[in-house]
């Protein structure tokens, strides 16, 4: 990884994670310093007895360290509020596309 002068990069500013980390494709890399992370999951629907799938789009953070493209695989975690929509952080690519 490159040094960074990000503030609200996990590695090299002062950004802690915390709670869950989880997976998913990196759909949408069009705003600064923001991806669009899609994850797959299935949910139990009670009263029909099946399941779904169902999938989720997370706003996350993406320090200028950390090159991720659209269609890669990445890892993010959960951290404080870093603006009105953005509450996780990309720590790092699994995949790449």
């Amino acid at each position: 990884m490159n040094e960074c002068g990000d503030e609200n990069c996990p590695f090299h500013g002062s950004l802690k994670t915390r709670g869950t980390v989880r997976e998913g494709l990196v759909v949408s890399v069009k705003a600064l310093k923001m991806a669009v992370v899609e994850t797959h999951f299935t949910r139990r629907v009670q009263k029909y007895e099946r399941v779904e799938k169902k999938k989720s789009r997370i706003h996350a953070h993406l320090p200028p360290c950390i090159k991720a493209k659209v269609g890669d695989t990445v890892q993010f975690c959960e951290c404080r509020k870093v603006s009105k929509t953005k509450s996780h952080v990309v720590t790092k690519v699994l995949k790449q596309a």
